[in-house]
Parts: structure tokens; C-alpha cells; sequence
């Protein structure tokens, strides 16, 4: 049976953001999109990587996400690396600005998802920056617990 063009269980992870970010606080966000954004997401093609947000006027943005063109798209087709207002409750912005003003502190996207009722959601999280020994840390917490599971299973 092949797999359907578009699917509702989407669930496109940033893998990144919790190696190179000690990830605090998560919020989860509506998107603003235009039309042939919400197939591209149905059919997976998003990157996530280098995506960061930031704040302007009282309101959130994404910048930096890459949604793929819809190839059945017409003239009317999106701009891929655009950036995205994100609508979150004017007291979360207000703590995410503040949280973004202190040093070393940034907003990075960590998943972007299809809730129950359809929409697309994207969950952004507070994180620091880890040095390079921090993410040699991780890395050992990562392959001790690979190990364990690994012995678990003999």
C-alpha cells in the first residue's frame, strides 16, 4: 500500500536545538501561513535548523524555517525561507522578550507539528547556549544511556 501524499500526523523535530541550546522554557505557538504552506508541512518538507525568533512592534517571528515550495503550486506559490509571525498571548510575548534581553538567552523552534484539529502548530523553547565541554557532556550522558539500553536487552 504506498503512503498518502499528505498526512496529520506531522511531527518534524529540531534535533539540533537540543545539542547546541540547554533548552528552559517551551511554549507552543499558532503559525501564520499562506496558502500552499500548509501542504508543503502536510507533506514533511520543512527544515527546522536554523530557525530562531525574535520580536518587533509587541509581536513574535520566526525567521531562518524553510517550508519547500508546493510543487503543484502555482504564480500564487510561497517564498521558502520567508519569515512567520507566530501568535502567542500578548503576556508570552511580554516574558519572552524579556527572557530574550538577557545575555546568552535565545527563542529556537524545536518542533513543528499538526494538532488534533488541523492546524500547525510550532513549539519554541528558551535556551542557552552550551560550550563545547557541556555538549561533550551530553554527548557521554547520550552513549552511557545507549550502553545501559543496549545491556538491558541481552
Amino acid at each position: 500500500m504506498t503512503k498518502p501524499r499528505f498526512s496529520n500526523d506531522i511531527n518534524i523535530r529540531n534535533r539540533q536545538a537540543g545539542y547546541e541550546y540547554e533548552l528552559l522554557d517551551r511554549y507552543v505557538a499558532g503559525m501564520v501561513l499562506r496558502g500552499t504552506e500548509i501542504k508543503s508541512i502536510r507533506e514533511g518538507k520543512v527544515n527546522l535548523q536554523d530557525g530562531y525568533c525574535y520580536t518587533s512592534h509587541g509581536e513574535l517571528f520566526v525567521k531562518g524555517i524553510t517550508i519547500t515550495p508546493y510543487a503543484q503550486g502555482t504564480h500564487y506559490n510561497h517564498e521558502a525561507g520567508r519569515e512567520r509571525k507566530l501568535l502567542l498571548k500578548r503576556s508570552e510575548i511580554k516574558k519572552l522578550e524579556g527572557k530574550m534581553e538577557e545575555k546568552g538567552l535565545t527563542v529556537v523552534p524545536t518542533r513543528l507539528f499538526i494538532n488534533d484539529r488541523g492546524l500547525a502548530k510550532i513549539e519554541i523553547a528558551v535556551g542557552r547556549g552550551k560550550k563545547l565541554h557541556d555538549k561533550r557532556d551530553s554527548m557521554r550522558e547520550r552513549d552511557a544511556k545507549r550502553e545501559l539500553d543496549r545491556l538491558k536487552l541481552k
